[in-house]
């Protein structure tokens, strides 16, 4: 059974920072492209990061490139997104994403990750 669990958020002042990690497991993960995607209420998901599946690419929303950074952990199987110089639009729910073997534009669509977490809520006040 295949588990994607995010924790790590919670309610911050702008220009805090954040991380937040995606424990998985019952996946092959090493062969796992992975990516964090967020939902403000409202609105539809929008990608924030990814990471291909051998960790040699990273890819960032243009709104979050710069303040995060995402990276994988292969050992703990787990893939993290460092957020520092929080906005208040950055406020939304974070949600991880598994995919196979994914690189490059494909990582920005949704319909690519065939497994994702349940979400952790970022809050950020002004």
């Amino acid at each position: 059974q295949v588990q994607l669990v995010e924790s790590g958020g919670g309610l911050v002042q702008a220009g805090d920072s954040l991380r937040l990690s995606c424990a998985t497991s019952g996946l092959t993960f090493s062969t796992q492209a992975l990516a964090w995607f967020r939902q403000a209420p409202g609105k539809e998901r929008e990608f924030v990061a990814g990471i291909t599946w051998t960790g040699a690419g990273t890819y960032y929303a243009d709104s979050v490139k710069g303040r995060f950074t995402i990276s994988r952990d292969n050992a703990k199987q787990s893939v993290y997104l460092q957020m520092n110089s929080l906005k208040p639009e950055d406020t939304a729910v974070y949600y991880c994403a598994a995919g196979s073997y994914g690189s490059g534009s494909a990582l920005l669509r949704p319909t690519f990750f065939n497994y994702w977490g349940q979400g952790t809520q970022v809050t950020v006040s002004s």
